[in-house]
């Protein structure tokens, strides 16, 4: 049997892709936003972290994080992250045989996705994916339509023009 093994570097700058376990169809994420946002702050005065980048979907959500100096376990927080969220949705999705004899609810994929940012380049090119994120699952036609973002901050601080990423056909109608 295969042993997985995530990077941890005390300090890091993370980008991870958490999903749902029922992904097709499901909005829970959207639906429960404040429930989410909720479950983050908690997370972050127990354990500070600082999110960079995000955008949440309905099924699943794009981040990136950097941890404290000295600490490197994104683990407990993505774990306590889910069962808080968890907590606040009511019983209902499926529950397979193997999660049931765990005890485990069956909202979220088990496992998530996390990459340790390189360099720069490495960090834009995965802030600009986060961001593109809603127009390329067609939930928005630009970044700065999808309320569920850090894009807006984003422009706010200068980093990106209100437009980026719009096609031709968008900047022509919305910003003359």
């Amino acid at each position: 049997m295969r042993t997985y093994q995530r990077l941890r570097i005390e300090g890091g700058c993370y980008f991870f892709t958490v999903n749902l376990a029922e992904r097709h169809g499901n909005d829970l994420l959207v639906r429960h936003i404040d429930d989410l946002r909720e479950a983050l702050r908690t997370t972050m005065r127990d354990h500070p972290f600082s999110i960079d980048a995000m955008v949440v979907l309905p099924d699943h959500l794009h981040c990136i994080w950097q941890l404290p100096p000295g600490d490197d376990d994104y683990s407990k927080r993505w774990r306590l992250i889910k069962a808080r969220f968890s907590r606040c949705v009511d019983r209902g999705e499926q529950v397979s045989a193997s999660r049931q004899r765990k005890g485990e609810r069956g909202i979220w994929q088990r496992r998530y996705w996390e990459h340790a940012i390189r360099d720069e380049q490495d960090y834009q090119r995965h802030v600009d994916y986060i961001h593109y994120n809603p127009v390329k699952h067609g939930h928005a036609r630009t970044p700065h339509e999808w309320p569920h973002s850090s894009f807006a901050r984003w422009v706010e601080r200068g980093m990106y023009p209100v437009n980026w990423a719009a096609g031709p056909e968008v900047v022509e109608c919305e910003w003359e």
